[in-house]
């Protein structure tokens, strides 16, 4: 685990020097007189643009639908954590992050000068697994050690389901790539996990035999996460077209992928680590919004806002519409 945890620093550490490099000229800063290569920031590892955009790019419709800002390129940096892609976005080395709910709003409440731009997913689910078959409920983890992702949706909704249940419980810091170990030698009594890909580790830990004692969507809806696109004020300033243009390539993304279901998730398929079964198994058509600011996820986030904000996570609270970036979207050519 250890090991794990050193590689993990690694990269990490190895990402930010590049971005550090790309970012030591004044033309590649967040107020770059041209974008040319727009740089996005993402959870996982790979490097690689996912889900509805992902695939809108993969057919290549993303490219064209930014051309007129001066896009001739994409870089895509991965994180694998929301806050340690907090520190490149402010820090001017990204110019979009696709991220959860949670870190977003974590960012913004520090006083990070950050923009919604969108909501990209709505009603995400995650879920605690133990291998003890005497813990069948949140209630029994009650004084024991929990592995879980700090500052992400899947720690917010873990805490929240505890203050629900009434209980109090031990939360490590802990990646759900590095979970596997500690939760089966007893180093840890459970985990949560994130189910949506690529981050499908719940339904993975699941077809190995572990078990599954509560989840958002069998237990606790209201705390169910969402993604969110942001970019710092610096950035749209600088831009002012860039705002609009990436809200209507997200509508125009979601649009197809919700309405070619299958192929979306066959194009999932190609770009996870996981079995093919395991992404399916992720994969829900309710996730995808087709509007920018859906209604249901901007009760979410509002829920969680208010969440975040009595548990002393966001320490300035903020304006929720104020922060959303609202202007006319392009009409679709």
């Amino acid at each position: 685990m250890r090991a794990l945890r050193l590689i993990a620093a690694l990269v990490l550490s190895l990402a930010l020097v590049a971005l550090t490099a790309c970012g030591s000229e004044s033309s590649e800063s967040a107020t770059r007189d041209k974008i040319e290569t727009l740089r996005v920031g993402v959870i996982g590892t790979g490097n690689v643009l996912t889900g509805t955009l992902g695939f809108a790019h993969q057919r290549g419709e993303l490219l064209p639908a930014l051309a007129s800002l001066g896009v001739t390129g994409i870089e895509v940096y991965s994180f694998p954590n929301g806050p340690d892609l907090n520190q490149a976005l402010v820090g001017g080395k990204l110019d979009v992050a696709n991220y959860g709910d949670t870190p977003a709003l974590i960012a913004r409440g520090s006083g990070l000068p950050t923009r919604l731009l969108a909501i990209n997913s709505v009603g995400m689910n995650a879920g605690v697994v133990v291998k003890d078959p005497a813990l069948r409920t949140l209630r029994d983890l009650a004084g024991k050690k929990i592995g879980v992702q700090n500052g992400s949706y899947i720690d917010r909704y873990l805490r929240g389901a505890l203050q629900a249940e009434g209980i109090e419980a031990e939360l490590v810091h802990l990646y759900s790539a590095d979970a596997e170990a500690p939760l089966t030698n007893g180093d840890l009594a459970a985990v949560a996990l994130p189910d949506t890909n690529p981050s499908a580790f719940l339904q993975a830990f699941l077809a190995k035999g572990f078990r599954l004692i509560d989840s958002v969507r069998d237990n606790h809806p209201g705390l169910a996460g969402t993604t969110a696109a942001v970019s710092s004020q610096d950035f749209l300033d600088s831009h002012p077209d860039f705002g609009p243009a990436w809200q209507a390539a997200l509508v125009a993304a979601n649009t197809y992928a919700a309405g070619h279901f299958e192929d979306y998730v066959q194009y999932e398929t190609t770009q996870s680590k996981f079995p093919a079964e395991i992404v399916r198994a992720t994969a829900h058509p309710e996730y995808i919004p087709v509007t920018v600011f859906d209604e249901a996820g901007v009760r979410l986030l509002t829920s969680t806002k208010e969440f975040l904000v009595a548990e002393g996570k966001i320490r300035e609270d903020f304006d929720l519409e104020g922060w959303f970036f609202r202007q006319q979207v392009p009409a679709q050519g």
